[in-house]
């Protein structure tokens, strides 16, 4: 086989040097001196250089500058200028400027003295050793090699190599070699190394091309695969077009539109540049394209048959990878791609792609074996790209995936312009549908392992409603209710709102607004937005969903009194907690009437109440409600029912806030497991059950590891719920007090300014985790120093919390205390002593005497009674707060330390002022008391 192969090239090569005669004689050294030597180039690198002046194969002019490909254009520069030789692939699509990004490289490669020599690739064997061997006599290559190989004694594929890895310093382009099989030796692949092209020469060798699969370019070959540009880049391109055309928002804008498609970027720009289009702006241009795509940029045009001119055209370009893959033997490769244009731009999963979809929908019968060669032969030439994501059931200790198959939305756009020879669009859609539904059903039916399917099929169900028949409509609208409810389990709150608002819109459409169903899509709509932070939005569509429901269905109908129970949930969010309270209480009366105090929708009801009543700071009526909750939770839905878990995550919320933090530790430790058992490690309820143990692990002085997991639970709230949600301004927040109690207090405070700046503008700045957020500001700005600052925001704090939450809640007595604090830290002592006996009274009379609070201040009013030299009511104090302590938090709680260290400090100032009997003029120093109780 070996000898068959050797023998093939030199024949090939003999042939080929027959039709280069006249050619090679017209090459040779443009001067008439000796041949240096070849090695680098000659002596001097007299060949480079003269090569680089007479080459004949000129690289095509660069028409703009080149935008958004300035690491690409880097790494080239090097590989051209290094010693080693190198073989590059740069690759993708058609459209996204591999040989403009070549071209470029190789204007940089001359324009340092480099020879630079540019082969348009035509599939022909014969020419490209044509072409090779007429550069290698640029480069000198002698003709007694040459004779070698007329005259059979190497191949010549062979002496062109062995001559192009002698010479350094040039630069070799073959563009568009998109079939690439002609460049192997024989029926070998390209990365054999054994024919035209090879990695071992002595310059670059660069290869443009749409095949993108390692095994066609070999294990030494450095692929360069291309991506669409980025908006701010695509932007700069049009604006480089047509620079009066609007403002580069508006160009990126398009940009953005175009999907960083270079070619499209460019048609577009060309059209808009022109004097005498219809459409001079980028916004005007962006809005005609959802009416006018097909003649803007879909046009077909009347010379397409000439592969030069369908490369420059985005209708055709894409239309020769397929023409190619329907000459390699891949039939299917069109109408596949045709079927996958019809779905949403957006991931569509692997498993949806069967030979039975593709048979109903085209009427061509294929195996499993047959559609994953096609599918790998679109990814090959770049038409698809395939993507994985973890599963809903990945673990720790196995990562498993879901496959995506993913089309660039232009691409999909023009694909789906043209209808593939035998194949009916309506007929597509007919398919798609049916087994949209099917894998809809199966997807549900799956549970939990199913929920990473049922978030890439969102997006494509919308389009499936709007088409269907009225006959139809409910069962389709059902599949789309039902694979909501199923997002809904799984926290995937953006396609939940996406299938959500399309449901309810097309309900208002068909069935009318006051149809019950409507109505009862209204509410869920609204609880997708109180979810995805939109607090606002959703109190508003509740409030409008109860009155409608009052109006047609009365006030106990079972749709009325959930919508009045989700008004309470906005209500509560948008921080109005009094108000949300009176209407929970409200509907637990109702629900325990119409439908039972055993009902889940009354145990739901009541869990919320609880929540309510711990917001307003009556924590052992919210205690002993959630624990009620919580028991009836368990016997009629069971300990692992995601509303036992919530009730669960509630009673630990509503021990913190009595003080009794260990028993808070642990509920929040089980729930925590439970629910990444149960709902995944990612689920939003995990990230809040992490939250609230670091919260609680915090108040036990646990402050590592109180910070550890605050950390994590930032990291993966801003990536799953986003930078801006609420949950994730709480996890900030939160992580901001815990650096401070460890003393990071310069990370505390860039985490918490940032975390004020994003509440005032997402929440209100009258919202309670504003207010939260702002007084956590101000205890890090006393840690660091700044006690006036710190002063000034606890002021306004306390201001605000007494307005909005009234004197009494807890949070605004925390904010009472800390403005004792801060007023005791710039010296100002009988403020402080005055403010933060207030402040122990409050306490002991809302919180009770043992609550961590009533310590705190407590310990507090000590430090500033020793600073006024009363020492002795501070031992006292001191005593009280350490036995309390002891008690409550144990010997070993820091709380406790410092209240332990704080009473030997004032036993010992107390005894130094008895036995001195000093005049209480004289001025004296003491040791201080520790900065905290």
């Amino acid at each position: 086989m070996e000898t068959a192969d050797q023998l093939s090239s030199v024949i090939g090569g003999a042939v080929g040097l027959l039709g280069l005669a006249v050619s090679l004689i017209a090459l040779r050294s443009p001067t008439s001196a000796a041949a240096p030597s070849i090695t680098d180039g000659g002596a001097d690198g007299s060949w480079v250089r003269a090569a680089a002046a007479y080459a004949s194969y000129r690289a095509p002019a660069i028409q703009a500058p080149v935008r958004g490909r300035d690491s690409e254009l880097a790494n080239l520069e090097g590989l051209a200028a290094g010693r080693d030789g190198a073989l590059v692939v740069i690759c993708g699509t058609g459209g996204l400027g591999k040989t403009t990004l070549a071209a470029q490289a190789t204007w940089q490669a001359k324009s340092e003295g480099r020879a630079v020599f540019w082969v348009r690739w035509q599939d022909d064997a014969a020419r490209i050793a044509h072409d090779l061997t007429r550069i290698a006599q640029a480069l000198g290559l002698p003709e007694t090699r040459l004779h070698d190989a007329q005259s059979g004694r190497k191949a010549l594929v062979d002496v062109v190599w062995e001559h192009l890895a002698s010479v350094k310093g040039w630069v070799i382009v073959i563009d568009n070699a998109d079939a690439p099989r002609s460049l192997g030796s024989g029926s070998e692949p390209p990365g054999s190394y054994r024919g035209w092209v090879r990695p071992d020469g002595g310059g670059l060798l660069l290869v443009t091309s749409r095949d993108t699969a390692r095994a066609t370019w070999g294990p030494r070959a450095r692929l360069v695969p291309l991506k669409a540009l980025a908006a701010g880049a695509s932007g700069t391109v049009l604006r480089d077009a047509a620079p009066a055309a609007g403002s580069p928002e508006e160009a990126a804008a398009l940009g953005e539109r175009l999907g960083g498609l270079p070619l499209a970027l460019d048609t577009a720009g060309r059209y808009l540049a022109n004097p005498t289009s219809r459409y001079r702006t980028f916004t005007g241009y962006q809005h005609a394209l959802n009416t006018e795509f097909g003649d803007l940029l879909g046009a077909e045009h009347p010379h397409a048959d000439d592969p030069e001119v369908a490369r420059t055209v985005v209708r055709h370009t894409f239309d020769l990878s397929l023409a190619q893959l329907h000459d390699d033997g891949w039939t299917l490769a069109r109408p596949a791609l045709f079927l996958l244009a019809l779905l949403a731009p957006s991931p569509v999963p692997r498993a949806f792609l069967t030979p039975a979809l593709l048979t109903d929908a085209t009427g061509r019968s294929a195996t499993a074996a047959e559609l994953d060669a096609v599918l790998a032969a679109l990814h090959q030439y770049g038409l698809i790209s395939t993507q994985t994501q973890p599963s809903a059931e990945s673990g720790s200790e196995q990562l498993l995936t879901i496959g995506q198959v993913v089309m660039h939305p232009l691409v999909q756009e023009v694909i789906a312009l043209t209808e593939p020879p035998g194949v009916d669009r309506a007929t597509c859609y007919t398919a798609l549908g049916a087994h949209l539904i099917q894998i809809v059903r199966d997807t549900v039916n799956a549970g939990r392992a199913g929920w990473s399917t049922a978030r890439l099929l969102a997006p494509h169900l919308p389009p499936l409603l709007h088409r269907t028949s009225h006959a139809n409509f409910i069962p389709t609208r059902d599949s789309l209710s039902d694979l909501a409810d199923a997002l809904q389990d799984a926290g995937a709150t953006a396609e939940r709102h996406l299938l959500r608002q399309c449901v309810l819109d097309a309900e208002a459409e068909r069935l009318g607004p006051d149809h019950p169903d409507t109505l009862n899509s209204r509410g869920n709509l609204g609880l997708a937005l109180g979810d995805l932070g939109r607090h606002q939005e959703a109190a508003d569509l509740h409030q409008q969903a109860l009155d409608e429901c009052e109006r047609v269905l009365g006030p106990d109908h079972p749709h009325t009194l959930t919508s009045r129970h989700n008004l309470g949930i906005a209500l509560h969010l948008l921080g109005r907690r009094q108000e949300a309270a009176d209407l929970y209480q409200r509907i637990v009366g109702d629900r325990e009437r119409v439908l039972g105090p055993d009902h889940p929708d009354t145990l739901t009801s009541r869990n919320n109440f609880g929540i309510a009543l711990n917001a307003l700071g009556r924590y052992q009526q919210a205690v002993d409600l959630h624990q009620q909750t919580l028991d009836e939770s368990e016997r009629v839905l069971g300990p692992d029912h995601p509303n036992t878990l919530s009730s669960r995550n509630n009673l630990g919320l509503a021990l913190h806030g009595l003080g009794r933090h260990q028993e808070a530790v642990d509920l929040h430790q089980r729930t925590l497991d439970e629910r990444a058992r149960v709902l995944g490690p990612d689920h939003p309820n995990t990230l809040t059950s992490r939250n609230n143990l670091g919260l609680a692990l915090n108040a036990l002085g646990r402050y590592q590891q109180a910070v550890d997991l605050h950390q994590q639970t930032l990291d993966e709230s801003e990536r799953v719920l986003g930078p801006h949600h609420p949950n994730t301004l709480s996890s900030r927040s939160n992580l901001g007090v815990a650096q401070h109690r460890l003393g990071r207090h310069e990370e505390a405070a860039e985490n918490l300014a940032q975390n004020v700046a994003d509440c005032e503008r997402v929440l209100g700045p009258d919202h309670p985790s504003t207010l939260t957020s702002r007084n956590n500001l101000g205890l890090v700005l006393n840690g660091l120093g700044r006690h006036q600052d710190a002063a000034d925001l606890h002021q306004q704090t306390l201001a605000d919390h007494e307005r909005v939450l009234g004197p009494d809640h807890p949070r605004t007595l925390n904010s009472r205390h800390n403005l004792g604090t801060a007023l005791h830290a710039l010296g100002r002592h009988q403020e402080a002593a005055d403010l933060l006996e207030r402040s122990l009274a409050d306490s002991v009379r809302v919180l009770g005497p043992d609550h961590p609070d009533t310590h705190t201040s407590r310990g507090i009013l000590g430090l500033v009674l020793y600073r006024l030299r009363r020492y002795q009511e501070a031992a006292d104090i001191f005593q009280q707060t350490l036995a309390d302590c002891e008690r409550v938090l144990g010997a070993d709680h820091p709380q406790t330390i410092t209240s332990r260290s704080n009473l030997a400090t004032a036993r010992a100032a107390l005894a130094r002022a008895q036995r001195w009997r000093l005049p209480w003029r004289r001025s004296r120093r003491f040791p201080p008391a520790a900065d905290r109780p």
